[in-house]
């Protein structure tokens, strides 16, 4: 059973709506990009892919049918989203459960495009530029860019998400905001953002994706209190209807401002967007079956093996099929809250592993599907291999007296298994590595010096973990660990997520192509051990992984961006606060034969609902048009 994603705060601008425009300006990347000059977009590293006036994005279907509707059950999520449930219609605090795709309400300064991994175009912005020393950026906005009230979207608007986001808003965004130290509405069409000046040009690429919300709408409303009444946005959708809990509706704006732009042209072909909401995996199953829901990624490998039976995919009606996964790093590990002193200890991190059998799960859980991972940065150039090279030891050897020794060997790998689901070698060396860490065999129980035992409660919000992985709890309770599932609901997970109330839980993000410091550090850093609601689920404070996240941070092209980030890769894995779990090769997906899309996907993003659109002959011929 896989894990659906979170995405990065990084990959907020990709999957909003109704995003970035062109404008006639210089075409050069961020780094290289000259100073005082108006740009149309920005990169960090290199030059841009798209001139300005770009027509529209190379993945875009200009020529399209526009129209119907998308039903769906959500893949991933940002910030405060619940593929679950939802309480609340504010995505922008840590408190309650927002709907996925509510960003798609709301336009940024400037957005990504799917096709490159690092790069920025001007959305609400018409331009921006950079002030000589490198610490300030001016942008310029489109008068054409209105929010759904009709208002047009300010400086002071801007001035007011920002401050507000930076002082109150959910602790991802507060993370991304740190280096921002000022903002200024120099006119109304102009507004100014200057930074500390320890900020890199990823930094700064991080906070220009941040969505605009109106000031003026919290003349009489209390950000934090923000629930059933939703905050208008200038994006390309806007709510059309909603029942907490169940459903919500996104309706595409006849209005909306920059249809026609480059950025926009070719995109969002559905009328509606509908979301259902399940808190029990089965349930969703049903519906797609039935046909209530049109579109679905599979994450239960049970499912994908063995339940795709059902007469409408014998007959055609319903395809399935896999497609190839996008060039970025594939997080997916396992979270032991060393907030508790018990999981403290790197020994015990060792041998809680060694307990969980990948290749006897594999075989007879996972039905081959999956893969075990070694790093947190699978699937990308990023992940480190055998020992280390010169140009890692570079950035390692400065560092040697934080790090572990083991940083500077061959890479960890996972142990392999005889498969039988109960390797006596495997298990006597978990044993050791526990007594080394204080906890040894008394009457059947692991206990310390105190005589407590030890216990592990791993915290699920659906019961297919507990079929999965009880194999992996048995083995725990054999060599004395008091193992136990805790299933909570989704809004329960949340919460509890949000404060560290947990021994385990799983973690699956989604870090992009280019994995910038806020999201390193939300998951890593130092910073973020005590912040509720932050990403760093295990608790880690290490002044040598702050010091290697700086490195990376600061890296002036690709290849010393790979480089830091492989060093950091080695001492993770050597580390070993988050334990890698599994990850797959290719999205394994199941939809009704009323779409088309084309075949090629772009390298960095699939956002179904944005890319593919309703076929009539298709849907009238299944009885759905």
């Amino acid at each position: 059973m896989g894990t659906v994603l979170r995405l990065s705060r990084r990959r907020f601008g990709q999957m909003a709506f109704g995003l970035a425009a062109s404008a006639a300006l210089p075409g050069r990347g961020f780094a290289a990009s000259q100073t005082d000059t108006p740009l149309h977009g920005l990169s960090a590293f290199g030059d841009l892919k798209y001139p300005p006036d770009f027509p529209q994005f190379d993945y875009a279907s200009p020529d399209a049918p526009s129209g119907g509707e998308f039903r769906f059950s959500v893949p991933n999520w940002v910030l405060n989203q619940s593929p679950l449930t939802f309480d609340t219609l504010n995505t922008f605090v840590l408190k309650g459960n927002a709907p996925p795709r509510i960003e798609g309400l709301y336009d940024a300064l400037m957005t990504s495009s799917l096709d490159e991994p690092d790069a920025l175009y001007c959305a609400i912005a018409k331009s921006v530029t950079i002030a000589a020393d490198r610490n300030a950026y001016t942008f310029e906005l489109r008068p054409e860019a209105k929010f759904s009230t009709g208002a047009t979207v300010t400086a002071d608007d801007v001035v007011f998400t920002y401050k507000t986001f930076k002082e109150k808003g959910h602790p991802s965004l507060q993370i991304t905001l740190q280096e921002l130290v000022d903002i200024v509405a120099e006119a109304p069409d102009k507004v100014r953002l200057v930074f500390s000046g320890k900020q890199t040009d990823q930094d700064a690429l991080g906070v220009f994706g941040t969505p605009v919300i109106p000031k003026a709408f919290f003349d009489e409303t209390e950000f934090e209190q923000v629930s059933a009444k939703p905050i208008p946005g200038s994006g390309r959708y806007e709510i059309k209807a909603f029942e907490f809990g169940r459903y919500i509706e996104y309706g595409k704006r006849a209005d909306y401002w920059a249809k026609e732009m480059g950025f926009a042209k070719g995109l969002d072909h559905f009328d509606t967007l509908r979301i259902e909401f399940f808190r029990d995996r089965t349930i969703a199953f049903e519906a797609f079956k039935k046909g209530s829901i049109n579109f679905r990624e599979e994450f239960v490998s049970k499912t994908w093996a063995s339940d795709y039976n059902f007469p409408a995919v014998a007959s055609g009606q319903v395809i399935k099929r896999e497609f190839a996964r996008e060039k970025t790093v594939t997080f997916q590990c396992w979270a032991l809250n060393q907030r508790r002193e018990r999981f403290a200890d790197r020994n015990v991190r060792l041998a809680i592993n060694l307990c969980f059998d990948f290749e006897w799960t594999n075989a007879n859980m996972f039905y081959g599907i999956y893969r075990h991972s070694d790093s947190c940065f699978e699937t990308s150039d990023f992940k480190a291999e055998g020992p280390p090279s010169p140009a890692e030891l570079e950035i390692l050897e400065p560092l040697r007296d934080k790090l572990p020794p083991e940083a500077f060997e061959e890479v960890w790998t996972q142990p392999v298994s005889d498969g039988s689901g109960r390797d006596r070698k495997r298990l006597r060396e978990a044993l050791r590595l526990f007594a080394e860490a204080g906890w040894t065999q008394k009457g059947g129980r692991l206990v310390n010096g105190d005589g407590e035992s030890f216990s592990l409660e791993y915290m699920i919000d659906d019961q297919g973990f507990e079929r999965v992985y009880s194999k992996f709890v048995q083995t725990l309770r054999s060599i004395g660990v008091d193992a136990s599932f805790r299933l909570v609901d989704g809004a329960q997970y949340q919460e509890r997520q949000n404060r560290f109330d947990y021994d385990l839980i799983g973690s699956a993000y989604s870090l992009g192509a280019t994995p910038t410091r806020d999201t390193l550090v939300g998951l890593f850093g130092s910073q973020t051990r005590d912040l509720q609601g932050s990403n760093n689920h295990v608790g880690m404070a290490d002044p040598g992984v702050d010091a290697l996240i700086e490195v990376v941070n600061k890296a002036k092209d690709r290849r010393s961006l790979t480089m830091a980030m492989r060093a950091l890769d080695r001492v993770l894995r050597a580390r070993l606060d988050w334990i890698p779990n599994i990850h797959s090769e290719s999205h394994r997906a199941a939809y009704w034969d009323m779409f088309g899309f084309e075949e090629a996907k772009p390298d960095y993003g699939w956002p179904v609902e944005r890319l593919w659109w309703l076929d009539a002959d298709k849907a009238r011929a299944l009885g759905k048009a």
